[in-house]
């Protein structure tokens, strides 16, 4: 009688536990939560601080001519007619600063494209 006296509320105090511990509003779900949550906080700042960037460079493309020369130059090739481009051979980049050039790179100026001839008919 005094085992069953002890048994009974040790049952009960285990299943409390348990269902506390591991439920379905449980420590180890709260948890999982709570890491969840910053994850999706950290996510929420990485796209606040992408769509201030974006909203920048939009006012930018509006607003700033030099931006919008620099944009076609770097990204469409495009340069003025009184400008001469000079290629290099060897894989197009430059040198990092501090690392020498692969061997004297002789500067050439590009020459324009010729039209094919076109059959006199």
């Amino acid at each position: 009688m005094q085992k069953r006296f002890f048994l009974v509320p040790a049952a009960v105090i285990i299943f409390i536990l348990c269902f506390t511990v591991f439920g379905d509003r449980g420590l180890l779900r709260i948890n999982h939560l709570h890491r969840d949550l910053d994850e999706t906080q950290k996510r929420l700042n990485e796209l606040k601080e992408e769509n201030d960037k974006l909203k920048r460079e939009i006012a930018a493309l509006q607003s700033d001519r030099r931006y919008l020369e620099s944009i076609a130059r770097r990204d469409f090739g495009l340069v003025r007619s009184n400008e001469v481009i000079y290629q290099f051979p060897g894989g197009g980049k430059p040198a990092a600063a501090g690392t020498p050039a692969p061997g004297p790179a002789a500067a050439k100026p590009a020459q324009p494209a010729q039209p094919a001839p076109r059959s006199g008919k």
